[in-house]
């Protein structure tokens, strides 16, 4: 048995997971959890307009990676990869940032490409599925990008066929469309137009047509399960593999829309950092889902915690 680390950085958020990796006879891995915590640092900040990392957010991300350090040392991590995604990928000075994950972590961050993020998101989130329920479409609306990756899964082994990452997410969704509070009818408009067309790509890529069973990871979805649940507070274990019909996901959208940061920061199931930008995922979710119904007649979401964050201990333990 090995005790590994997974950290993730996003556009929005930087997680953290400490997990025991036991192998298996048939060859696959366990995981189980010792630690997990995210923080919201908001590292993709206004890069979508200047292209570069602001210092607010990399003074932020760093706060998080010396605490998450601490972790790693106090839980006895044996071994430790971290992967950062889309705001490092397209960010001018962006060696400052792996200098600093260098001289915090002792190693610098990982940029991975979208489809190998998506590859990863795709082992971590089909792991607790039923192998009869695939073709599988993962789904990771992160906060500058959106993965679509299309695979099966056996009970051991994931096998992927097709992904595609493209450039939207709640932040860039956000900071580029949605400016008043609520938003505008015209400014919602204009977001469902640009994610249109970015998603275009990734239909285009990846023959969503085949998969039987949708599953939607990280935290625009979980969030968005919550709220539709309407729990009395964050719980994660209501919210993996819970499934939210099409009607219920559009309502739970609307409601979204509709409301005010303040309405908005006093649903106990929404994270305070995602609270101005849940309405920029809600629209990529939305987008998603009526072109699923449309191209693959699939009209629930199945919910998922686990995500790239387990793809990436299962892929440290395959090292």
């Amino acid at each position: 048995m090995a005790r590994v680390a997974a950290i993730d950085c996003g556009t929005n958020s930087i997680r953290l997971l400490v997990a025991d990796v036991t192998g298996r006879e048939d060859g696959g891995f366990w995981l189980r959890d010792v630690h997990r915590e995210m923080r919201i640092v908001r590292l993709g900040q206004g890069v979508d307009a200047t292209g570069v990392l602001a210092p607010e957010a990399l003074a932020r991300t760093r706060a998080a990676l010396v605490d998450y350090a601490a972790v790693l040392r106090r839980r006895g991590a044996e071994r430790v990869r971290m992967v950062a995604t889309s705001a490092t990928r397209d960010a001018a000075n962006r060696d400052e940032f792996f200098a600093m994950t260098e001289a915090v972590l002792g190693a610098p961050a990982e940029v991975i490409t979208g489809d190998e993020e998506a590859r990863l998101s795709f082992v971590g989130a089909v792991a607790d599925c039923a192998p009869e329920d695939g073709p599988f479409l993962v789904t990771d609306i992160g906060g500058g990008s959106t993965e679509l990756v299309l695979g099966t899964w056996d009970g051991t082994t994931a096998a992927v066929s097709a992904a595609r990452s493209v450039d939207v997410g709640c932040v860039r969704l956000t900071e580029r469309c949605l400016h008043s509070d609520p938003p505008a009818e015209a400014e919602v408009a204009e977001a469902v137009e640009v994610a249109e067309a970015a998603l275009a790509e990734a239909f285009a890529a990846v023959p969503v047509e085949r998969a039987r069973t949708w599953i939607g990871v990280a935290g625009t979805v979980t969030t968005l399960t919550a709220v539709a649940r309407d729990l009395p507070a964050y719980d994660p274990e209501q919210t993996h593999l819970a499934r939210l019909p099409l009607d219920d996901l559009r309502k739970t959208v609307s409601d979204l829309l509709g409301s005010t940061h303040a309405q908005r920061a006093a649903i106990p199931t929404i994270h305070p950092g995602r609270v101005d930008v849940i309405n920029g995922g809600a629209i990529v979710v939305r987008v998603l889902a009526e072109q699923l119904a449309r191209r693959a007649r699939i009209t629930e979401l199945v919910t998922s915690e686990h995500d790239i964050l387990d793809g990436i201990a299962f892929s440290i333990a395959q090292q």
